[in-house]
């Protein structure tokens, strides 16, 4: 099996990502994220305060998830 990467204009990127869906193609995404940001992340782990925080399965009721079908 071959492997190809494109990148694709943010505005293109849901009509693409519908076609190979229509076209059966097996779809794997990945997201690099950057440097800077993971330095946010670690800043707010080390400087958070526990009783603020907010269990994952609490957390995760706030939000509305789309259904992937």
């Amino acid at each position: 099996m071959k492997e190809v990467t494109l990148k694709i204009p943010d505005k293109k990127f849901g009509f693409f990502m519908e076609l190979v869906r229509q076209l059966g193609f097996e779809v794997s995404e990945s997201v690099e994220i950057p440097d800077e940001d993971k330095a946010i992340v670690r800043e707010r782990i080390k400087t958070g305060k526990s009783e603020e925080m907010v269990p994952w399965k609490e957390a995760r009721k706030q939000f509305n998830f789309k259904d992937k079908s």
